[in-house]
């Protein structure tokens, strides 16, 4: 067996016993985590300072030093998650339907663990903890594989999160950590399907993508966000400044933020006048078409057809001018990946409008994208924003996480 197939083997096995763990025992690990992550969490700030001194000397972008950097702020805010996610009904054992049949069988469907969750990642060493707490929760063993960048934070973390799986009687297997980094690992990990019961990949577009194509394991995309935030005609124009700033520039780097903003033609000259100086403050690039450039001028540059779709992670911002909600709407459905959009408007019927046509996990009026996450939504930490539209859609917490099974209840019917 490859060290892969063991790590699988193992943490099958430890899932197994984590499904059936009950809850007192899965809120014990997640505070026992918690107070690892607390009591030592200088080891974990070593280890990420290591990481950041390495990347920046390869020359990372700052935003997404952003993405991996930790401090004790930080730490204090992830140890938050934990607690949440213990503090949260556990989903496993809840029946949602039971039903009585005229042959007097009692069918009912009851929730149970995925089973074993892989979860590849890159330079964001709090989708360590995040991805473990929740799968712990929801009683699903979870194999990690994190980017190179934050190797030596994630290897800190995990140990210090198995300790503490050991430390209240459960296997430490119920989280692991994949040590090798190399694409050969993520495509073996990806292909593991004797252990491995679903994929969860986090990050860009590009891995995502290229895990979707790839992955004989099942998978559930994440995270892909060409967000748009869309100025109507009937916008309180001075809201929609501060929420298009808010969107773009308070963490350029994840997945909710605004990559693009649409502006009524009516409204475009004086939004800009509102909304320019609060860019500027972030030095924030701006890519317009031909109408947004011939209002903007000097302090832009021109669109290329790519920037329609692309996600940037980083402050730079797509301009485009559309002559009202219909056309916003379907350069939405036509460049977005179905993750989070947002309408600026008075006008309640053309909220409800956009509401109802927008297609997106999550479409807002009158809010900034960036609220698209599982602690904003009462989930707890998340496991990712699902783009797709199987199972799970969203920022998926718990119940995301978990299947169903039928149980039958019989006294002695047999089938004719």
């Amino acid at each position: 067996m490859t060290v892969l197939e063991r790590q699988g083997q193992a943490a099958k096995s430890a899932g197994r016993t984590l499904a059936i763990a009950g809850t007192a025992k899965k809120n014990a690990a997640l505070e026992a985590i918690a107070k690892a992550l607390i009591e030592k969490q200088d080891l974990w700030l070593a280890a990420n300072a290591e990481d950041v001194a390495a990347a920046k000397e390869a020359g990372i972008r700052p935003a997404m030093l952003d993405r991996l950097a930790l401090t004790p702020e930080r730490i204090a805010d992830i140890v938050a998650g934990v607690r949440q996610v213990a503090a949260l009904p556990d989903p496993i054992g809840v029946v949602t339907k039971m039903e009585t049949r005229p042959n007097g069988l009692i069918i009912g469907r009851r929730r149970v663990p995925l089973g074993v969750i892989a979860i590849i990642f890159e330079a964001r060493p709090n989708v360590t903890v995040d991805a473990a707490a929740l799968c712990l929760k929801s009683g699903n063993a979870c194999i990690l594989r994190g980017g190179k960048e934050a190797i030596r934070s994630n290897r800190a973390v995990a140990e210090l999160m198995r300790g503490a799986l050991e430390s209240v009687g459960l296997s430490a297997d119920c989280v692991s950590l994949v040590q090798d980094t190399s694409h050969e690992t993520a495509d073996e990990l990806m292909n593991l399907t004797a252990y491995v019961d679903v994929l969860i990949p986090r990050g860009g577009a590009s891995l995502i993508r290229s895990i979707a194509k790839n992955a004989s394991v099942p998978v559930i995309r994440t995270g892909e966000g060409v967000c748009h935030v869309y100025i109507d005609s009937e916008a309180d124009l001075d809201m929609g400044a501060k929420i298009l700033y808010n969107a773009k520039c308070s963490r350029p780097s994840v997945c909710n933020a605004a990559e693009c903003v649409l502006v009524a033609q009516d409204v475009a000259a004086e939004f800009f006048k509102k909304a320019l100086p609060l860019l500027k403050e972030k030095n924030v690039e701006l890519r317009c078409d031909e109408a947004a450039l011939s209002l903007i001028g000097g302090d832009a540059v021109a669109a290329a057809e790519a920037d329609w779709d692309a996600e940037y992670d980083d402050y730079i911002l797509a301009v485009h001018i559309v002559k009202d909600a219909a056309e916003a709407i379907d350069f939405i459905n036509t460049h977005g990946t179905g993750h989070s959009e947002s309408i600026i408007t008075k006008n309640y019927f053309t909220a409800q409008h956009f509401l109802d046509a927008v297609d997106a996990a999550a479409v807002y009026v009158n809010a900034s994208t960036r609220f698209t996450d599982g602690g904003e939504f009462g989930l707890g930490a998340e496991i990712g924003i699902s783009t797709q539209k199987m199972h799970a859609r969203g920022p998926m917490g718990l119940e995301e996480m978990t299947s169903c099974k039928y149980v039958i209840y019989g006294e002695g019917q047999v089938r004719e």
